[in-house]
């Protein structure tokens, strides 16, 4: 069940909008003042919040303002203000939407339900995305283009030499030998031998390392292999 967080004072408008979106399915809190909403905004787990902007003690440009300086949850505000520059101050301190009083709670409730939608999209996106990559320190693998980025630079690798760097960066901090190597990038197929790893891996360091010679990614481990810190 989503969680909103309802800020705002006047009591009518606040008991028509929670049992309209308790109605629709969500679990709604309230906050009469802007100490207690900003409290109860940084302090607990909200999937999105309604803030009205003029408030008791700290008005809902300030809550706005910090809220979205902690988290990326959808804020909504509400306004007697009908003025142009409060629309545009609200949209600007990171609200996702201004609906100016009066206004119809059912259009309320289907701009909420609106957000959750996008937002649900968006990190559904997110994490998809960072399925399909790889990131560690400055290196981005995308496995979706087979392209390699350092510090957002595409950088040019081999079939192979991708291969390899793929393999390593899956795996982070495990030790592999070069049998192992060979076996998994090169597999049975190859009329190479197990050198050819170091041969690779030193084309890898040339690519990815500020300084080959003292690697900070690739390391060998003398007697055993190789290791890809993170």
């Amino acid at each position: 069940m989503k969680r909103i967080l309802i800020i705002e004072d006047d009591e009518v408008i606040v008991e028509v909008e929670k049992d309209y979106l308790e109605a629709s399915g969500f679990d709604v809190e309230i906050a009469t003042s802007g100490d207690a909403g900003l409290k109860k905004a940084l302090e607990e787990e909200y999937d999105l919040i309604i803030l009205d902007l003029m408030l008791p003690n700290t008005d809902g440009f300030e809550i706005c303002r910090q809220v979205r300086r902690e988290k990326n949850i959808p804020i909504l505000m509400l306004s007697a203000k009908k003025e142009e520059i409060d629309k545009i101050r609200g949209l600007g301190l990171g609200a996702d939407d201004y609906m100016t009083k009066p206004f119809s709670v059912g259009e309320l409730v289907a701009r909420v339900k609106a957000h959750l939608a996008r937002y649900d999209r968006l990190m559904t996106d997110n994490l998809m995305r960072q399925k399909d990559e790889i990131r560690i320190r400055g290196i981005r693998i995308d496995k979706l283009s087979r392209k390699v980025f350092l510090n957002e630079k595409e950088v040019s690798f081999t079939l192979k030499e991708y291969d390899l760097l793929l393999f390593l960066a899956m795996h982070p901090n495990r030790v592999f030998s070069k049998d192992e190597l060979f076996e998994k990038i090169w597999g049975l197929d190859s009329l190479g031998d197990n050198a050819t790893v170091t041969v690779f891996i030193g084309k890898l360091r040339e690519k990815i390392e500020p300084n080959p010679s003292k690697p900070q990614y690739i390391e060998t481990i003398w007697g055993v292999g190789y290791r890809f810190n993170v």
